[in-house]
């Protein structure tokens, strides 16, 4: 039986595929301040704006690729039982080809029925060319897919679940400063093997090997160490 990897992903790891993020703008995100695109009180103040925010958004995604680091962590599923976590809404992980992807924040691509949220539709190009998609296919109000700031983060026990069955656990291109995201390092059971890899990494328990280096080149050398004939 393969070993279960676990692999949680911020930023850094798309950041090189060309994906901007909104940490690094002084609280404006392509020239919108943050709270008004990306949180509750802001979708219920202007939708509009929202929906705009989010289609341009989506419109620079479909010009990025997967990058590296996305497709060296399919290999790894050659040798693992591979489950990514990711903060990331975009979807590179998808595309390099990884199986198990479990998404923290949402997905960019997708919008969700507002009075039916079980209702959830994949949008294609011919969407973005148009005005954002406002209302479903019965008629009824969707918002974006995505966990604004003041909502709960629905997918957090499961991604805390698969912490801590992990046989190893990775942690890649993100601050650590990212809650609840932040916190699955504290539910890897004692003497698992942690990796974390980010050029500047946060402070970590002296039993994390801590690889100082972009995702693109860091997750080369940790697919190195975890080859099975090493």
């Amino acid at each position: 039986m393969k070993k279960k990897l676990v692999i949680s992903t911020g930023a850094g790891i798309s950041a090189e595929s060309g994906i901007s993020t909104f940490r690094d703008a002084d609280g404006l995100w392509e020239n919108y301040p943050v709270m008004d695109v990306c949180s509750a009180d802001g979708f219920a103040r202007n939708p509009t704006i929202v929906h705009q925010f989010y289609n341009e958004r989506r419109k620079g995604l479909v010009t990025c690729v997967p990058n590296a680091a996305h497709k060296a962590l399919v290999e790894l599923e050659k040798w693992y039982d591979v489950y990514v976590i990711t903060q990331n809404v975009d979807d590179l992980h998808e595309r390099a080809g990884s199986s198990k992807v479990l998404h923290l924040h949402g997905e960019l691509m997708k919008v969700r029925s507002i009075p039916h949220p079980e209702r959830v539709y994949t949008l294609d190009i011919a969407h973005l060319e148009t005005t954002p998609e406002t209302r479903d296919e019965y008629g009824d109000p969707v918002r974006p897919h995505i966990v604004f700031f003041q909502e709960a983060v629905p997918n957090i026990e499961p991604a805390i679940e698969l912490a801590s069955q992990a046989d190893i656990f990775v942690v890649i291109g993100t601050s650590l400063v990212v809650y609840p995201a932040a916190s699955l390092l504290h539910y890897v059971r004692p003497g698992v093997p942690v990796y974390y890899i980010d050029p500047n990494p946060a402070v970590v328990p002296s039993n994390v090997t801590v690889i100082k280096e972009k995702a693109t080149v860091g997750v080369r050398q940790l697919c190195r160490m975890l080859e099975p004939c090493n």
